[in-house]
């Protein structure tokens, strides 16, 4: 045995040929590797660190080699496994040891050996494991055999012999895909049959697995309905993405792309396997974990045209005006037409109408005015962590045609955060066209400082798709998600841990407007962003009992985003993702205090643009979520009648603060006249000052609680009150009503939010 003694770092070399050791010992040597060269009898002369071994050994293989380590020692050493790549074993092979085992093909570049070697070296000390059986393996069909049962199920299903329908399923893993080339051959098989374990804690009967020719794995799901199909499909991608795969003794998580067909209505089953392909393809442009089928829309399809085409033409010249015209027509129109007709045939219905439009808007002035007063209740994290603080990660979600010229800024202004353990930055962005000076750019920055991930999402064509692409590759315990004209304060990551370690499985932040002064409309958005952030958002968590994450500077646990993530056919995904939280019992809290600072539309036309789209995703999140949250096991009576509040009642009032004028306007044909009618019936009066009185009340409300930056331009406080109520409650009041119109007509086209206003 050669080399000198090192205590607990000693590293053996072990059954290599020789030819191999004489490439290692000079590298090694020179890159300060404590080296030994021994055999079998050296295994027991000390506690080593590593051994480096082949695969074969005179009596003994590579694998019995490491059973008999494990067994023998209590602190077993890791094991490099060194061979010909066709010869390395399988994934499911390494099971005999689920850590410290890893296998590097020969032959390679010896520094790779060496960076290897180090790499081992630095890991923790491993503790001895019962050693598991392996499971059995799971028959895999090949493409031709899985076929022909998917033809037997067909004709069992035409012949009317089956239940319902049986179905034909897709499944990828998005990173195995990628990185193909890099692992061994038969890896993949390895990974493979770990999913098809996972599939067989819940299989169907009859339920059959394949390979297909294109590298994915296939179900066969027989006798089933399609919501049957998409549940069982379900489960199963949200158990493989928060799955650690052993691939070649390392630990790998996957993005699972699932599509599926029905084989009922098909011309053959070879149809319905391209059918769940295809379906499977769409899914991958998402990664959300949502199984596909391929009978959902490839597009929303708009309604019926209800007009001559020319006339269609004509008021999609200015389709906002157009829009906002009709729904005020529907607001205001059809309800006095109501009035008038009832009254007209002896049934007068406004008194009844009035005394609930009074009801309605005076309950919804007093939730305001709770809000504000239990948002002065000032909450602060614990001082310190209930643990040491974990690696962080943060992804920035960009457009990058859009957020080039602010994109740089924002990168390095995460890289000035100050936080105690590993934090990684992840620019997960996506662009029709390359941009080679600021991707170069980008790519200069990372080079700088390793902890900044540049990443383009060549599928995305949305945020969501950016944030779900990214997350397999976070490292943090948690991982913060933004915009990319966000700057966050250089404390907020050690300010969210505290929150999340002492129970909170979701922070939402203070997105400040560090841009007002630009523009009379950024200046009016930096103070309506204070209402949201340091009165309504905490107000609203106290008074109803949960918390909202509202799309940026939120600061999520990472095993909780993996298994949510976003839907990218939702308009306001983050929404939609804190009312799965929710629902499930997960806790937000709204932190006023950890401040991450953004930039406002500058104009009217972009603020309308991305208010638009805010309303209409409320809108198909109140669709969605109103049902489960009544029926969820997890949520109070407070909570749920909170939610009633948040959903349900912010899409019906913008509609209902409307009919006090319908309610008028019939009043004065009936009375003959507007002069006629009693002004100063005591309901009336009161209720209206009470009414008016809730803007002022929250102007008070923001001032008192707003951050210091803010309060410096008193100005605008001023000017907030005026603009909202000469026209800015009503616009966004409007804005909801033209949101209902655009989901009826079908028109989800997603607007992105200009950052720097075109000429």
């Amino acid at each position: 045995m050669t080399g000198q003694d090192g205590g607990d770092n000693a590293v053996l070399l072990l059954g290599l040929r020789s030819d191999v050791i004489m490439e290692l010992i000079g590298p090694m040597a020179a890159a300060g590797v404590n080296l030994h060269i021994g055999g079998l009898a050296d295994l027991s002369s000390r506690p080593w660190r590593l051994v480096v071994c082949g695969l074969s050994l005179p009596g003994v293989g590579g694998l019995e080699l490491i059973a008999s380590m494990r067994v023998r020692s209590s602190l077993p050493p890791r094991v490099l496994l060194i061979g010909p790549s066709d010869q390395l074993p399988e994934p499911d092979d390494l099971n005999l040891a689920p850590a410290g085992i890893e296998c590097l093909p020969w032959p390679s570049e010896p520094e790779v050996v060496v960076a290897r070697v180090h790499y081992m070296l630095r890991a923790p000390t491993l503790h001895a494991a019962p050693l598991l059986p392996r499971p059995p393996k799971i028959a895999l069909a090949d493409e031709k055999a899985f076929l022909a049962l998917a033809t037997a199920e067909r004709a069992l299903v035409r012949a009317g012999r089956v239940p319902g329908d049986s179905f034909v399923a897709s499944v990828r893993l998005d990173e195995l895909d990628r990185f193909r080339a890099q692992w061994p051959r038969g890896s993949h098989a390895g990974v493979w049959q770990q999913v098809a374990q996972l599939a067989g804690l819940d299989a169907l009967a009859d339920e059959r697995l394949g390979l297909g020719a294109e590298g994915e794995l296939l179900m066969l799901l027989p006798g089933v309905s399609r919501r049957e199909a998409d549940a069982r499909l379900c489960d199963l991608s949200a158990r493989i993405a928060n799955q650690q795969f052993q691939i070649l003794g390392q630990g790998v998580r996957f993005t699972p792309v699932l599509g599926y067909a029905g084989l009922g209505k098909t011309d053959g089953a070879r149809q319905g396997l391209s059918r769940a392909r295809e379906a499977e393809r769409r899914a991958h442009l998402r990664l959300d974990l949502m199984p596909m089928d391929w009978q959902t829309p490839k597009k929303p399809t708009s309604r019926r045209q209800w007009a001559p085409a020319w006339w269609i033409a004509l008021l999609t010249r200015h389709p906002v005006v157009t829009q906002y015209l009709i729904t005020m027509a529907l607001g205001l129109g059809l309800p006095f037409l109501v009035y008038w007709g009832l009254g007209r045939s002896g049934h007068d219905i406004s008194h009844g109408m009035y005394l609930f439009v009074v009801a309605a808007l005076v309950l919804t002035s007093l939730a305001i005015w709770a809000e504000g007063f239990l948002a002065l209740r000032r909450e602060d994290p614990p001082d310190q962590p209930a643990s040491n603080y974990p690696p962080a990660s943060a992804i920035i979600a960009a457009y990058l045609p859009n957020e080039a010229p602010i994109i740089e800024d924002t990168v390095r202004a995460f890289l000035r955060v100050q936080y105690p353990a590993a934090l990684q930055i992840i620019l997960a962005y996506n662009t029709p066209r390359d941009m080679p000076e600021i991707e170069q750019r980008l790519h200069d920055i990372a080079r700088e400082d390793p902890r900044f991930v540049p990443m383009r999402v060549r599928t995305s064509t949305s945020k969501a798709q950016n944030v779900n692409a990214a997350l397999p590759y976070a490292t943090g315990e948690f991982t913060a998600v933004f915009d990319a004209d966000h700057q966050p304060d250089p404390d907020s990551f050690r300010r969210a841990w505290r929150w999340l370690s002492h129970g909170a499985d979701i922070v939402q932040g203070h997105c400040f407007i560090r841009n007002g002064e630009n523009s009379w409309v950024a200046r009016m958005v930096a103070i309506e962003f204070e209402q949201i952030y340091v009165v309504n958002h905490p107000g609203r968590a106290r008074l109803h009992g949960f918390g909202i994450f509202g799309g940026s500077n939120g600061y999520w646990r990472t095993s909780l985003l993996r298994k949510f993530r976003m839907h990218g056919f939702m308009l306001t995904e983050d929404i939609d993702s804190s009312m799965r939280a929710v629902v499930s019992g997960h806790r937000i809290v709204s932190d006023p205090y950890l401040v991450s600072r953004e930039l406002a539309p500058e104009t009217l036309r972009a603020l309308t643009g991305q208010r638009l789209r805010w309303a209409q995703g409320w809108l198909q999140v109140s669709l969605k979520w109103i049902r489960p949250t009544l029926r969820s096991p997890h949520l109070s009576l407070r909570q749920k009648l909170g939610m009633m509040n948040l959903l349900a009642w912010r899409e019906v009032f913008p509609w209902i603060s409307l009919q006090i004028l319908p309610l008028i306007a019939w009043w004065a044909v009936q009375a003959g006249s507007l002069s006629k009618i009693d002004w100063f019936v005591p309901l009336f009066v009161v209720t209206t000052l009470f009414t008016l009185s809730t803007g002022p009340g929250q102007i008070v409300f923001i001032y008192r609680l707003a951050d210091p930056q803010i309060k410096r331009h008193w100005t605008w406080f001023w000017f907030y009150i005026g603009t909202s109520t000469l026209f800015y409650s009503g616009l966004k009041n409007a804005w909801n009503r033209i949101a209902h119109y655009k989901e009826w007509r079908g028109e989800t086209t997603w607007v992105v939010t200009a950052r720097v206003e075109k000429p």
